[in-house]
């Protein structure tokens, strides 16, 4: 029996549809179809499609061991990750190139600077002279005029003024116990760091804006979000989601594979 009849036999005697085993695994319908077809081209590679046998085959009550070995088989073992691949980002990183320096576009900054001084001398002197009259004529000969520590005092800050103002940045710390795949992205969907965290080695980022972290193995690694640990609270693949200027956190299932060991049958 084909490793797609098992599970598609699994699942069927478990009384579970396609739907949800999607919806408990996160991977999509497509893909689980296609996996109980004996068809893994949708996976995206034999890393995804190892961790794909692995997360249907823990819903429908099967173990994924045999599976891997027949599928390892049949498309071959794993071969060993160099760490450049390991490390390379899945999206390209577009280099800007350095534009020229605009002569004219500081001319016109210079020259509008020298436009406002100008208007400033003018007229922050006449107003100051204004001022200045006003002041003598509130305050007549023999009235008291208030002491420089009286004046300090009226305009001192109140306590939230002087308060500092919050955290714009998101600031995370991972460090890996065990190997972890990690998957970092922005709001608009751009690739900030995708690949295995390798066990004994830390990793910081920093972004003003929210991200969403995706974990293999989060009961492997030891997470902190400004300074704060963040503990998921499940073994399996998660999904996080942090914002600048607060630890507050979303957690939700991942399709994800939950254990990563390059070189091994079990990477997935």
């Amino acid at each position: 029996m084909s490793i797609g009849d098992t599970l598609a036999e699994a699942r069927r005697g478990a009384g579970l549809t396609v739907t949800q085993v999607s919806q408990r695994t996160r991977i999509r319908e497509t893909i689980i179809r296609g996996i109980e077809q004996d068809d893994f081209s949708a996976c995206g590679g034999d890393f995804y499609a190892r961790g794909h046998i692995r997360s249907i085959a823990a819903v429908v009550g099967v173990d994924p061991e045999p599976l891997i070995s027949e599928y390892d088989e049949v498309h071959g073992s794993p071969q060993a990750i160099r760490a450049a691949e390991a490390f390379e980002p899945s999206t390209p990183i577009k280099i800007k190139e350095r534009r020229r320096f605009n002569w004219t576009m500081l001319l016109a900054v210079v020259l509008l600077a020298v436009i406002a001084y100008g208007a400033y001398r003018l007229y922050g002197g006449s107003l100051h002279s204004h001022g200045r009259r006003v002041a003598a004529a509130s305050h007549p000969p023999g009235t008291p005029h208030a002491t420089p520590s009286a004046r300090s005092a009226s305009h001192s800050p109140s306590p939230s003024a002087a308060a500092s103002p919050a955290s714009d940045e998101v600031v995370i710390k991972l460090t890996a116990v065990q190997d972890c795949w990690v998957d970092l992205t922005d709001t608009s969907g751009t690739t900030i760091f995708s690949g295995i965290v390798p066990a004994g080695s830390s990793k910081t980022w920093k972004d003003r804006h929210p991200v969403t972290l995706r974990l293999g193995n989060p009961a492997g690694v030891v997470l902190t979000v400004d300074g704060k640990k963040q503990s998921p609270g499940t073994a399996q693949p998660v999904t996080l989601s942090f914002s600048p200027g607060g630890t507050s956190a979303s957690f939700s299932p991942s399709s994800a594979p939950a254990t990563f060991s390059p070189g091994s049958p079990s990477a997935g």
